[in-house]
């Protein structure tokens, strides 16, 4: 029988429970405040502000940013659908950039071209992520959004602990910087996204709409609320329960760790891989923490996949190009070729598996059986 190795399997230690237990017997500080001081004291962010989830971040950061009916959100057409989902809850638009064939992030070349055919009062900004933990040229990017005065949200949930240029992700120049705790899975043990910023306007507009936009003196150790309140705004319910941020709190405690294992692993998978009859390792452009090791099938991807799983090896798929996803074809008339460099990636990458609590017989058995399918492939 093959051994069975999932996509991604949570680390969950003894460091959790500890944590868990704190919130279950009611002591110490909040949880949440403890996470949100963690984010600012290792990445040099000004503001931290905790949510619920990545999207609920990513959400929270368009709210901030007071976004209105028709405004424009730049965003890459290789994203998860939780980024232009943000930007359609307002009935703004997306405006979709095809990607570096590369690195698979936004073509910076097309997005400084998007921006000259689209400036506008109404085009407030873009949502950029940092595909499979390889941040873009931020140096380049924050450039182009000065020269074209808009503001740039980052969607780190795949460089939570990442760097560009040995600088922390959350604390390079973007306006504001949205992380996730659990976009690996649909089942999340537990659901955790922060948001970091450096103007205090946006994060006190954050911090206000977070919890129903209420205005108190405050809240008490067990959650209520203060006899006297008011609501000044219309707001939403995001922010994290104490249980998801102790659990948050633990995992980023560990981030360190984890990316040098998920390194370890991405070195042994580029030696073991590297020649192998159609299949290509990833380029590394940038720091790189190896959130997903993405690699390229050059011909019937969805047949390699196949064979793999087979083996017992469960691989992912970073991203289906939302030009592809059915509303958005039809919402905006999107042609099949309109993304180039993203529809032929998307017909070739596969994400292997890697993670923290992965052994080095995981590995070296999907090494095996990737060998294996490539010289089978047809």
């Amino acid at each position: 029988m093959a051994r069975e190795i999932p996509f991604f399997k949570p680390d969950i230690g003894q460091t959790e429970r500890v944590q868990i237990e704190e919130v279950l017997d009611l002591v110490n500080l909040s949880k949440a405040e403890e996470l949100e001081e963690a984010f600012t004291k290792k990445t040099g962010a000004s503001h931290a502000v905790s949510t619920s989830s990545g999207t609920s971040a990513l959400h929270l950061s368009m709210c901030a940013m007071d976004l209105k009916r028709g405004d424009k959100i730049i965003c890459s057409v290789n994203s998860f659908p939780s980024v232009p989902e943000v930007v359609r809850h307002f009935d703004a638009e997306p405006i979709f950039v095809d990607i570096d064939p590369e690195d698979f992030n936004i073509d910076l070349d097309a997005f400084e071209k998007v921006l000259e055919e689209n400036i506008s009062k109404k085009l407030k900004g873009a949502i950029v992520n940092h595909v499979g933990g390889q941040p873009t040229d931020l140096e380049r990017l924050y450039d182009i959004a000065k020269r074209f005065n808009i503001k740039i949200v980052e969607d780190a949930s795949d460089a939570l602990g990442g760097t560009y240029n040995d600088n922390p992700i959350g604390a390079t120049g973007g306006d504001i910087t949205c992380f996730s705790f659990s976009p690996h899975m649909k089942n999340s043990v537990a659901n955790a996204g922060v948001l970091l910023c450096e103007d205090e306007e946006l994060y006190e507009r954050a911090m206000l709409l977070r919890n129903h936009a209420i205005e108190s003196s405050g809240w008490d150790k067990y959650g209520n609320l203060e006899y006297v309140y008011d609501v000044v705004d219309i707001g939403w319910k995001y922010d994290i329960s104490e249980l998801d941020a102790a659990y948050a709190l633990a995992q980023y405690e560990r981030v360190d760790r984890a990316i040098e294992k998920r390194k370890k692993i991405a070195e042994i998978y580029d030696e073991a891989l590297e020649g192998v009859k159609h299949v290509s390792t990833p380029i590394r452009k940038r720091d790189h923490i190896y959130h997903h090791y993405i690699i390229r099938i050059d011909r019937n991807r969805d047949g390699f996949a196949r064979a793999l799983k087979e083996r017992g090896i469960h691989c992912g798929l970073h991203y289906i190009p939302l030009h592809l996803m059915s509303y958005y074809k039809q919402k905006y008339s999107l042609r099949v070729n309109d993304f180039q460099n993203a529809l032929q990636t998307y017909q070739q990458v596969l994400s292997l598996p890697i993670y923290h609590n992965m052994s080095d017989l995981d590995v070296e058995y999907i090494c095996d059986m990737v060998k294996e399918v490539a010289s089978k492939h047809i």
